[in-house]
């Protein structure tokens, strides 16, 4: 009883975190189920001192960069080429979902570690103290985390803005 409700509390924010890291849904519901069954084996090694949902964070993300590292494929470096419409300009939902898709696959670019640090505070809402945790780094690295993250962010996104 006690474990369905953690699972439904949490399997959202897990999912979530999962989804950004990996851009995969079945490896996302995978990474999902997969940390929940972890934590189910390792809940003795987990201190009461540490939130569970901090905790639990901390072991899908580690399930994420195995699978990362597993099955490394190179992502897309660069931004797609912008299609010529220098004679009609795209109405304003194309436009949104342009802007999107060159968002994630500038999120997608990053560095496991940026990416990771981005996605648990900007996407997720965690103070920079649990995403720290979540992480297992200092506050102080993980903002250097989310400052290079938002420097290759901007640099990748400029062509795109201009574009505009």
């Amino acid at each position: 009883m006690a474990m369905h409700a953690l699972v439904s509390e949490h399997t959202p924010a897990i999912y979530r975190l999962a989804f950004r890291m990996l851009a995969n849904v079945q490896d996302a519901e995978d990474v999902t189920q997969d940390a929940f069954l972890r934590a189910w084996r390792m809940i003795p090694n987990w201190k009461p001192e540490a939130k569970f949902a901090t905790w639990l964070h901390r072991v899908a993300l580690n399930l994420c960069y195995d699978r990362l590292r597993k099955s490394r494929e190179h992502l897309l470096a660069h931004l797609p080429e912008q299609a010529d419409m220098a004679h009609k300009q795209p109405d304003a939902t194309l436009q949104r979902r342009q802007i999107g898709q060159a968002m994630d696959i500038a999120i997608m670019a990053l560095p496991d570690r940026q990416r990771a640090a981005l996605t648990l505070t900007a996407l997720q809402g965690h103070s920079n103290k649990d995403a720290a945790m979540i992480m297992n780094v200092s506050v102080q690295a993980l903002e250097s985390l989310l400052a290079r993250a938002r420097r290759q962010l901007k640099k990748d996104l400029t062509p795109l803005r201009e574009s505009l």
